[in-house]
């Protein structure tokens, strides 16, 4: 059973054995507007609604199994018909503005050691449709979502084709018409997606997920520095700028005696020169088979105190979702990988 998102009108004609091209548009209008019933698309004849509900059953692929909600954040357990199971989060700031925190993939291959996703190994890309899917789930919540980051399961730019095409997708201004600057694809650090993110030259935001800015910490916590190491993320993350002229985010989670010494500031400081980014501290959501532990208040008030001295620009952002496994670097399922 193929998604619906993403397609083509002559392809939703194929898919679904339609017998007129318009009807296509029509239901992927009913689809924007959340309906996801074909017995509820009442612009459609009654012939087709009942043979439609009778052969496909569902209009999404992607089934809800589980919800859980607390800090204004929901996370969903969205399962797919081959058993394949992510999640998504809707995030609220509590101003009514909703972000969509939207998977990309089964699982993850990049193997970063604090974060649970990378536990599951990668068990397979999810298409440009299961993604939208998300979204449309989350939006049927009830709430309107304005803006999506890439930050759940998995690396956006490793399944690269799917994102990009989901997100064209989001943005359509006859469906979801979600601006590209409310948009944000958060990467470990994939150098070559993020060259060839620069050469799409649309205006999505981008997040790295740096940790650590001296090869030898980053790599030995970050698999993706091996292959990558900071000097050539630079190059690209400067290469970026140039094109798109916006500023970065660099997120930067807090391990206990790990990344939050004086030196780790005095070298984070030093990477984010010649760059026009906003340093997100993200203090580590514990994970306890990970080994890992969250700084102290005290820790990571004297990092802070650092990087104020050293003039790095930054935020420090208290995860939502922490007692539903919703927050950073917390989400994972119990998909098997396949062989």
């Amino acid at each position: 059973m193929e998604s619906l998102f993403c397609k083509s009108n002559d392809e939703i004609v194929s898919i679904l054995g339609l017998e007129k091209p318009f009807q296509a548009k029509i239901i992927y209008q009913n689809l924007i507007k959340g309906i996801y019933d074909f017995n509820a698309m009442t612009s459609l004849p009654k012939a087709l609604r009942e043979r439609l509900e009778s052969e496909r059953k569902h209009v999404l692929t992607g089934e809800i199994i589980r919800k859980e909600e607390a800090d204004s954040t929901i996370k969903l357990a969205v399962r797919f018909p081959d058993e394949a199971i992510i999640e998504c989060v809707r995030l609220s700031d509590g101003n009514d503005r909703y972000t969509a925190c939207l998977s990309s993939q089964v699982g993850c291959a990049m193997g970063c050691a604090f974060c649970k996703t990378g536990t599951m190994g990668l068990v397979r890309n999810l298409t440009a449709g299961e993604i939208v899917e998300q979204f449309a789930l989350l939006e049927s919540l009830g709430e309107k979502i304005s803006h999506i980051v890439f930050m759940g399961m998995g690396e956006a730019l490793a399944n690269f084709t799917a994102a990009m095409d989901a997100i064209h997708e989001l943005h359509r201004e006859d469906g979801f018409g979600i601006s590209y600057r409310r948009m944000t694809i958060s990467t470990c650090g994939l150098v070559p997606g993020i060259k060839k993110l620069t050469e799409l030259d649309i205006p999505v935001r981008l997040a790295i997920s740096l940790v650590a800015a001296d090869d030898k910490t980053r790599s030995s916590i970050m698999k993706i520095n091996r292959s990558y190491p900071l000097s050539e993320l630079k190059s690209a993350l400067i290469s970026f700028q140039r094109h798109q002229d916006r500023r970065l985010t660099l997120e930067y989670c807090m391990l206990h005696d790990v990344n939050t010494s004086a030196e780790s500031a005095n070298e984070l400081a030093s990477f984010c020169r010649g760059l026009d980014a906003l340093v997100n501290l993200i203090p580590w959501n514990t994970i306890p088979e990970l080994g890992f532990e969250t700084p102290s208040d005290a820790e990571i008030k004297a990092f802070e105190n650092n990087l104020k001295k050293l003039r790095v620009n930054y935020t420090i952002r208290r995860s939502k979702g922490r007692s539903i496994g919703g927050a950073c670097g917390q989400l994972a399922t119990e998909t098997a990988k396949k062989q």
